[in-house]
């Protein structure tokens, strides 16, 4: 699969903690997630889940649109992973 910016969350359980990354290759960077490859706060609290994403034609659209992402409220972060992904799977696996 051809790399593409996408902006993304990660979790460790259904309603757990919130992770809202952007990225120019989606698939590696949940890969080095999900392998600590990187410290910080979804190494620390276990964030191996990707639980939504959204891709981008442009970087700089998924930058904006991340932004945008970590202004929202948390329950409406909820709603939006749910209207995708009721039950919170892992989406790594159909990304490679």
């Amino acid at each position: 699969m051809r790399p593409y910016p996408a902006v993304y969350m990660m979790s460790n359980r259904r309603h757990g903690a919130l992770y809202v990354g952007v990225t120019g290759d989606l698939a590696r960077r949940v890969w080095e997630h999900r392998e600590g490859v990187y410290p910080g706060f979804t190494q620390t609290y276990g964030l191996k889940h990707l639980v939504w994403y959204e891709p981008h034609d442009l970087i700089s659209e998924a930058i904006r649109r991340e932004k945008a992402l970590k202004h929202y409220r948390r329950d409406w972060k909820i709603a939006l992973i749910e209207a995708v992904n009721p039950t919170w799977d892992d989406l790594y696996a159909g990304l490679v």
